[in-house]
């Protein structure tokens, strides 16, 4: 790679980075006060459990979204190109949040204001779920071969800075009075996204289009007159497998920090220090997933997950022991190598899925995989765990087994898979099948 085609390289992983972290920082916001503040303003009831598990419901309706998101801009991602999508995923999700920062409460009108809260998180799932294809395929396809990881392990990083952000906004307003925190303290995170939104899309027309895509194109590989979804089904085994890779990373995070603010605050943690935790684990991904991403490019994709997937199924219950034990820094030792394993298998995902395509359907299988996977092990884990707990007498075991059985379905998934790594993507049929092994 030239000087000059490395200082292209570098301003597409970096205009990826920033749309990341602005799409997850509102993303995860919205999980974050899901658990704190939501159920109180929106779901009001006798029964603070109760109203934390309906809160948790919006809080699946926006997974359930995002693989509608990835069938929505997959399409015209791979009919038109990859770069002008990501202005629309990044204008929709930033309305859809600062829409929800002006929300009213139950108090105030009543139904209606958790059925608008649905409908924006429905906006933000939409977006996220289009925006995440995107982001991934600028940089793959922008990328050598052998350093695809590199970069890719610089876009998702935009998780972690995402959630650091929406973290320490809601650590900060949650030094407030309860009764501030709950009038108006909350939204003011969601209105600041306004202002991320006008950096990140300033950030995204400095980029050119991709040029794989722009190939594909000249060659008349991409073709304006069939449904990308349906070229995808047409063999539906490599998006399954792309789905089924991608479930215990997510099922692990929604664990570890989402569902854990509920949980460890109920068991007697302060929630300023279960928010603490939240911000260390922020850090170690902040190490971790370029590290897993790079060591991909070395190794293969597969092995790094695969190994990230049998530690989950072997921590699962010592992980919720140490938080068991009501020591913060036993706590705090389990959340951490918890999220060790979990970038593991989450960081190598950028390039595996997206090597996993041909590109005139890239976009859509990629984004239909990864976002499915979003669905099954993240979309409902909080609510499913929470619902779990009241039968368990408030025994942990079921969130362990959470863990086991969604990292099960990873390791089938991935010893079905064959290794990407090194692989043309050129050379990537609509099926998913490598027409040649040479590399690029």
């Amino acid at each position: 790679m030239t000087n000059g085609d490395s200082r292209s390289m570098r301003k597409v992983a970096v205009s990826a980075l920033l749309g990341t972290t602005l799409e997850y920082y509102d993303f995860l916001l919205y999980s974050t006060m899901a658990a704190l503040v939501f159920g109180q303003v929106f779901f009001p009831g006798d029964n603070p459990a109760v109203s934390t598990i309906a809160a948790f419901g919006t809080l699946a309706v926006g997974y359930v979204a995002r693989p509608l998101g990835g069938l929505i801009f997959g399409h015209f991602g791979d009919r038109l190109g990859r770069k002008h999508i990501l202005f629309v995923t990044m204008a929709l999700m930033g309305a859809a949040s600062f829409l929800i920062g002006l929300l009213p409460g139950y108090a105030t009108i009543g139904i209606a204001a958790p059925i608008l809260l649905v409908v924006l998180r429905i906006a933000q799932g939409i977006a996220i779920g289009g925006e995440w294809g995107g982001a991934a395929l600028m940089v793959v396809e922008h990328s050598d071969s052998d350093s695809r990881g590199k970069w890719a392990g610089i876009m998702n990083l935009g998780s972690p800075l995402g959630f650091l952000m929406a973290t320490v906004a809601v650590a900060m307003v949650s030094l407030l009075p309860d009764e501030a925190l709950y009038s108006w303290g909350w939204r003011v995170p969601f209105l600041i996204s306004a202002l991320l939104v006008i950096v990140g899309i300033y950030i995204r027309l400095q980029i050119a289009e991709s040029p794989v895509f722009e190939q594909a194109a000249e060659k008349a590989e991409v073709s304006t007159t069939r449904m990308p979804l349906m070229q995808v089904l047409r063999r539906p085994r490599t998006v399954i497998l792309a789905c089924g890779a991608g479930i215990a990373p997510f099922a692990m995070t929604a664990l570890t920090t989402s569902h854990i603010i509920t949980y460890a605050t109920g068991i007697g943690y302060a929630r300023s220090t279960v928010m603490q935790a939240l911000i260390v684990l922020s850090l170690v991904s902040l190490v971790v997933i370029p590290l897993a991403s790079a060591v991909s490019d070395r190794v293969g994709r597969r092995p790094v997950v695969l190994t990230g997937a049998v530690a989950a199924v072997l921590f699962a219950f010592p992980l919720y022991t140490l938080v068991d034990s009501g020591s913060v820094p036993l706590m705090m030792t389990g959340l951490v190598l918890a999220q060790v394993i979990q970038n593991a298998m989450f960081a190598p995902l950028v390039p595996l899925l997206s090597e996993m395509f041909g590109t005139s359907v890239r976009y859509t299988g990629a984004s239909v995989g990864y976002q499915s996977a979003s669905l099954i092990g993240a979309g409902f884990t909080p609510l499913i765990a929470s619902s779990l707990l009241v039968p368990a007498g408030g025994a942990s075991w079921p969130l362990s087994l959470i863990i086991v059985v969604t990292a099960a379905i990873s390791i089938l998934a991935l010893a079905l898979t064959k290794e990407t790594r090194g692989l043309a993507l050129g050379s990537v049929s609509q099926s998913g099948r490598a027409m040649s092994d040479s590399p690029v």
